[in-house]
């Protein structure tokens, strides 16, 4: 069975990677690992954890999309409300929370959920950001719940894994058949910083 690390990277937009940069790495502090261009494009990655990264495409072009607050109903076409960080911590909370009014930039109070505590705010591209430290004494991951009064049939059947719910691999692909293609990231194998 697949075992997952994390989320290698979200990959956003930006009409501006300066900007970009400087409240990424420079206000929350994640470490700019990578970055690729050529004109037209570029995508550079910061790091958020030893197996998480967010990574951004700057194209001139892009809009900003409009704020929307987190977790407020749309009607269309949607398909991403807001990005939640973990940090260790309430004091973590309490240091971006002070970093963000110190860019003079909208943060709001620290909500309690239960299982988490959350602060909200809107990265440069107006994409929705929320930062939560867990509560300790209410693991989700180790003991999963289930609080929907009316869950969906999908949901009755548990948290784990449902196996006849998929498809039995019955040809899988042969090792000699296996074929990795070259993509843009290639360029990080080279020695030089062109």
């Amino acid at each position: 069975m697949v075992k997952y690390k994390g989320i290698n990277h979200l990959a956003m937009a930006t009409p501006d990677m300066d900007a970009t940069i400087r409240f990424y790495r420079d206000l929350l502090g994640m470490r700019l690992v990578a970055g690729m261009g050529k004109p037209g494009y570029r995508h550079y990655f910061f790091e958020i954890s030893e197996y998480d990264m967010i990574a951004f495409f700057e194209w001139k072009e892009v809009k900003k999309i409009p704020e929307k607050d987190h977790g407020v109903p749309v009607s269309g076409p949607f398909a991403f409300d807001h990005i939640s960080f973990e940090v260790e911590s309430d004091d973590g909370l309490w240091e971006i929370k002070d970093r963000i009014e110190a860019y003079g930039e909208w943060v709001s109070e620290v909500i309690d959920h239960g299982f988490i505590h959350s602060i909200y705010t809107f990265d440069p591209n107006h994409i929705p950001i929320e930062f939560s430290a867990p509560v300790h004494a209410v693991d989700l991951r180790k003991t999963p719940k289930m609080k929907d009064k009316v869950p969906t049939e999908a949901a009755k059947e548990g948290p784990d894994p449902v196996l006849g719910n998929r498809p039995i691999v019955t040809q899988p692909t042969p090792e000699n058949e296996r074929i990795t293609y070259p993509g843009d990231g290639r360029v990080f194998l080279e020695d030089s910083n062109e």
